[in-house]
């Protein structure tokens, strides 16, 4: 662990050599005394982590060298020490940043011991928090969506005109496609980078909560409301909103959500307060909203207020070259993730991972990848290590030779029990007279379950 630095500023030569020996006992902390504020300002360049000072300073008073400290570097903290108790003084200087007002008596050196600690430990957690938030960047950096096909340099020249705007986004695709790392990308290379991501999954929320959900409640607004709760929307002002399958909002909500959109300000359930919000909007959705509004499940004005630049998703069927770009992505991503030794893919998994259709696209492929990392022996991953989970549609025919009479009676008895044996239904998709089916089911030929 590296030096905590503190300076600490004292004209007095005994009292700040106290206060240098009993920081000193801690061999973490690397302690610099200085007898006037001047001598300090000049060492700053050192980048002290705390600065201990006299409020009665012979060159400068107290509240003068915070200040100095602070438009030179705000991110340094400043404790102030003083032989008087002046409580404005003290309310004055915390305004303006100081972390602690300190009396001098003889609890003195306890007290900054305590408030070092304290500071110390949020400097470290400040330093993780924008560390996790590098982390994040790069995670979701471009470099971070696998693709060399053609449909996929088109979705990177898309995302290189959002990132350089803060219009709302709208990403379609079938599941699985990445439609929350791209939104999460889009984010994190943008200029509300800094800000807050929030995500909402609309189809996860029940419908009578989602509205409590997205702009918060009061206390007391309806029960089980013991207290106020911040909404999505607010949580994500100045930053970035992300409404996961929008297409599955109800009707009556998207009403409420066209008026916010379109006045950046909303109203917490059961409460008065007008609360302005200003974060950018991304919507990602596996239907094809242009159908949606046709059918009158989503409406057409807030169609055109979300649709923004729209970024369609390939599945993986149509990204020729890119599973095995992915497969080694993902092995890669295991092996580092779960330090293990590296690992390959031989000529013959790759081209089973090649024949196979990817219903459930890059999510699919990542599951398959990371159950081969560990039923593979050794440091290849061979055919055998390829398993796919097979979860089709059940077919209603085999390859067995039989009649197409047979044939005919195997679908309609699927049909039947499909539809729970309404004949007039399964007559009228199979487009047969529902006397035949009654007749079938009367010989035996076909049976009701």
């Amino acid at each position: 662990m590296n030096s905590f630095k503190i300076f600490i500023v004292e004209d007095d030569p005994w009292y700040g050599r106290l206060l240098e020996h009993h920081l000193s006992m801690n061999p973490d902390y690397h302690v610099v005394l200085f007898t006037d504020g001047k001598s300090c300002l000049k060492e700053l360049h050192q980048k002290p982590n705390v600065i201990c000072i006299d409020y009665g300073l012979p060159d400068m008073d107290g509240e003068q060298l915070l200040d100095k400290i602070q438009s030179i570097d705000s991110s340094i903290s400043v404790i102030i020490i003083s032989g008087q108790e002046e409580i404005s003084i003290a309310v004055d200087l915390l305004k303006k940043g100081a972390k602690d007002y300190i009396v001098k008596d003889e609890n003195t050196t306890d007290h900054l011991w305590k408030t070092i600690i304290n500071v110390r430990e949020n400097s470290f957690l400040r330093q993780e928090v924008e560390t996790l938030k590098e982390q994040l960047e790069q995670k979701f950096s471009f470099k971070s969506i696998i693709g060399n096909c053609k449909a996929m340099q088109g979705v990177f020249s898309l995302l290189e005109k959002a990132i350089r705007s803060n219009i709302n986004v709208s990403i379609s695709g079938e599941t699985g496609t990445g439609k929350e790392v791209v939104a999460k990308a889009i984010h994190f290379n943008g200029p509300r980078k800094k800000k807050s991501f929030i995500p909402v999954n609309m189809a996860a929320i029940p419908k009578d909560l989602l509205e409590s959900e997205l702009f918060g409640h009061e206390k007391g607004a309806f029960t089980g409301a013991v207290a106020r709760k911040i909404g999505k929307f607010e949580q994500a002002d100045k930053g970035t909103l992300f409404l996961d399958e929008i297409a599955e909002m109800d009707i009556n909500l998207q009403s409420k959500i066209l008026r916010v959109l379109q006045e950046r300000e909303f109203t917490r359930v059961g409460g008065t307060e007008i609360i302005k919000f200003d974060a950018r909007i991304i919507t990602a959705t596996h239907k094809d909203l242009v159908e949606e509004v046709k059918a009158g499940n989503f409406r057409e004005d807030l169609y055109y207020r979300l649709i923004g630049l729209p970024i369609k998703l390939p599945p993986l069927r149509e990204r020729e070259g890119d599973v095995i770009l992915l497969a080694n992505f993902f092995i890669e991503q295991y092996v580092k993730e779960n330090k293990l030794p590296n690992l390959k893919l031989l000529s013959s998994a790759k081209d089973k991972l090649l024949k196979y259709r990817f219903s459930g696209n890059v999510r699919e492929l990542k599951a398959v990848l990371d159950l081969a990392c560990v039923m593979c022996d050794g440091k290849s991953i061979k055919d055998s290590d390829i398993i796919f989970s097979n979860l089709k549609k059940e077919s209603v025919y085999t390859l067995e030779e039989k009649t197409l009479k047979e044939y005919n009676n195997e679908i309609i008895s699927y049909f039947l029990k499909k539809y729970k044996n309404n004949v007039v239904l399964v007559a009228n998709k199979l487009g047969i007279g529902k006397s035949k089916i009654y007749n079938l089911i009367k010989s035996g030929e076909i049976n009701q379950e």
